[in-house]
């Protein structure tokens, strides 16, 4: 095992001028080496450096350089931040590969690797082609920007985009580090502070799949990426789908792995079981950027972890099931169950059943965006069960596994102009708990387009197609499936202008065809020998992390509450200190959505010695019948004395939403 050396600023030169701060971990030696990039807005020096101190050691000891750099405006690297995934974001990517590239310790051959962030910009920039770069691990991403991102979903808005916004406001507003860029270091952060954008007016002027969202999205040239990509997600996280897509569609090669998990890397993310993602990556890119032979073909194109009839519980520490290799294209035969008038799954019993759903049900959904196996994930599904409308199976006289996306398709009439229709296939347990499988959601107005959507006839039935997330889950006998649908899922997504009473055509003409397989292979990944990887970065304060939902019996409200707090942690390397909270309410009419509201409040704190900084941002967002209604600021303090104070308030007409 060799040893390696860090550098913990080098200034990479952009072809404007702009310097972008780097952090590298040096294999030992003078020789030339494969360089593995990750590029995030999410700063080296605190946000991330938990995990590059547990991921990129192991690289430089197996003799692969890593490059942890601050894109623009963000960390200690100079400019102005102005988008996620924007064409100058990508363009600096673009120029820092050519840079790595053409250094002495360079072997020429560059990856990309990341999480969200760094998972779409990674595949993003690969569709550039970069001459360099020669492999990508993409996790918890997606090939589409707006309906499988944190924005959109089936056309509905999710409430995510309104606290990615709130999140992105905070970070962005953080300061550089003096260490690092010395007495300029109050001037460089005015800046970012005076150019800060308010991404929420962006995102909700852009209610369709339009030029804004094609752009960054793989899907619009398949061909365009012709380097090899590993992607990786987790059944637990609202990313699940992208490694079943690319494997479809990449012509590329491209290995596709499907964990338990939440929204972390494999080799430290719950719920159990974990993988080495370490030496496996290791392999890869040993393999594509320094030409050495590690049976990378020989990996299943697509590996699954099954999870077995999973019990909701406040914290999930593992997940029953197998792990399950498969190729592509895989052979699937889905089983079609109707929707009987009757309310059971698999019976003909035909006639209209309606649908009035309470804007409150929904509470139980959990995040979208998850990032602890706790009250992120989604609850016991009755409470939501009771609210909807529902059909279930008799007892399974036999496993059932799942692997692939259900597709509902039924017709649909709706009392309004536009409307959501909401889908939950659930595992009810003998004793009636019941989990969540996967769920799909659909803006009606987006039934056959998400860039040009249109509004129902009001009373008139038209054919819906719902397609669920992707699921990989076995149903045990004695079990029972429940498909649940409702036209409201708050606060996960926002809701309709108006109630909505939907009325579907049970009978033959109404299923749900399920991704049932067969004769799946078993195979081995075994968990990572170090069961806490991650670095100890020392916690000052301790944290915690609260939700709760609320019903105010006499005003008639529902009112959901989130507060997380990071707790005070520590860089032993160079002392600073960071705190990081949020607090969301959102508050809704069971009755009526007209003025449901979210509001949102984020801080950040960064400190060391007499130094210390703070931010705090704020969003809140009023659903009206024809807008949205929005109001935002952003505070910035130096010690007790408040440098920056900005301000937005605006409202935006709903489209179709």
């Amino acid at each position: 095992m060799t040893d390696f050396t860090i550098e913990p600023t080098v200034w990479i030169a952009l072809p404007d001028g702009t310097r972008l701060a780097a952090q590298i971990w040096r294999p030992a030696g003078h020789g030339q080496f494969p360089a593995v990039l990750e590029f995030l807005p999410y700063r080296r020096r605190d946000g991330t450096a938990p995990r590059d101190d547990s991921t990129y050691p192991a690289y430089a000891r197996a003799g692969i350089l890593g490059i942890r750099v601050d894109s623009r405006g963000n960390g200690d690297s100079e400019g102005v931040f102005d988008d996620e995934y924007s064409p100058q974001e990508l363009a600096d990517i673009y120029d820092v590969i050519a840079w790595i590239a053409a250094q002495p310790w360079s072997n020429g051959s560059v990856g990309m690797m990341g999480i969200s962030w760094g998972g779409f910009n990674g595949l993003q920039v690969a569709a550039m082609q970069p001459p360099a770069l020669k492999a990508v691990i993409s996790i918890a991403s997606t090939a589409d920007r707006y309906t499988d991102d944190i924005h959109y979903k089936g056309g509905c808005l999710l409430s995510a985009n309104v606290s990615w916004a709130g999140t992105m406001l905070s970070y962005a507003s953080r300061p550089p580090d003096p260490e690092v860029v010395g007495n300029r270091w109050a001037e460089i952060w005015r800046d970012r502070l005076d150019a800060e954008p308010m991404l929420l007016e962006t995102w909700l002027r852009h209610q369709r799949r339009d030029a804004y969202w094609q752009h960054g999205s793989i899907r619009e040239d398949w061909d365009a990426i012709q380097c090899p990509v590993w992607v990786i997600a987790g059944w637990s996280d609202g990313y699940r789908n992208c490694p079943s897509t690319l494997a479809h569609n990449l012509a590329a090669p491209v290995k596709a792995t499907v964990g338990p998990w939440v929204h972390k890397y494999p080799h430290f993310a719950y719920p159990h079981p974990r993988i080495d993602y370490l030496g496996h990556s290791i392999d890869w890119w040993h393999q594509w950027l320094s030409g050495a032979a590690r049976g990378i073909e020989d990996w299943p194109d697509y590996q699954a972890y099954m999870i077995e009839s999973a019990r909701p519980q406040p914290w999930t520490e593992r997940y029953d099931g197998r792990w399950v290799g498969t190729e592509w294209p895989r052979e699937e035969a889905p089983v079609a169950l109707t929707l009987g008038a009757d309310g059971r799954l698999g019976s003909e019993a035909a006639g209209p059943i309606t649908i009035a759903t309470p804007q409150h049900c929904g509470t139980a959904a959990g995040e979208y965006f998850t990032l602890a196996p706790n009250a992120d994930l989604p609850a016991d599904q009755r409470m939501d069960d009771a609210l909807s409308v529902w059909w279930q199976s008799e007892p399974l006289d036999a496993p059932m596994d799942l692997l692939g996306r259900a597709v509902l398709t039924s017709q649909v009439a709706i009392d309004k102009p536009q409307g959501n229709l909401v889908a939950r296939l659930v595992d009810v347990h003998p004793d009636g708990t019941s989990a969540l499988i996967a769920r799909g959601v659909l803006n009606l107005c987006h039934r056959n387009s998400h860039a040009e959507p249109e509004p129902m006839a009001p009373g008139v039935a038209v054919p819906v197609r719902l397609e669920l997330d992707e699921m990989g889950y076995r149903v045990r006998a004695g079990h029972r499936l429940r498909l649940a649908l409702s036209t409201a899922y708050w606060p996960l997504i926002l809701p309709s202008p108006e109630a909505v009473v939907a009325e579907i055509a049970a009978g033959p003409d109404a299923h749900i065809a399920l991704p049932v397989v067969t004769g799946l292979a078993e195979i081995d990944l075994p968990e990572p020998q170090d069961p806490a990887p991650l670095a100890a970065h020392p916690e000052r304060e301790a944290g915690h992390m609260t939700r709760k939902v609320e019903q105010d019996l006499t005003h008639g409200r529902v009112r959901y509450t989130l507060d997380d707090d990071s707790g005070l942690i520590e860089n032993p390397h160079h002392g600073m200190q960071w705190r990081e909270t949020r607090k969301e309410v959102w508050e809704i009419d069971p009755a009526d959505p007209e003025g449901a509201w979210g509001q949102l409040d984020f801080t950040t704190l960064r400190q060391r010695g007499g130094w210390h900084t703070r931010t705090r941002s704020e969003i809140h967002i009023s659903c009206q019948p024809d807008h949205y209604q929005v109001a935002a600021s952003v505070t910035a303090w130096h010690g007790a004395e408040e440098l920056h104070r900005k301000t937005w308030s605006f409202s935006v007409p709903r489209d179709h939403m």
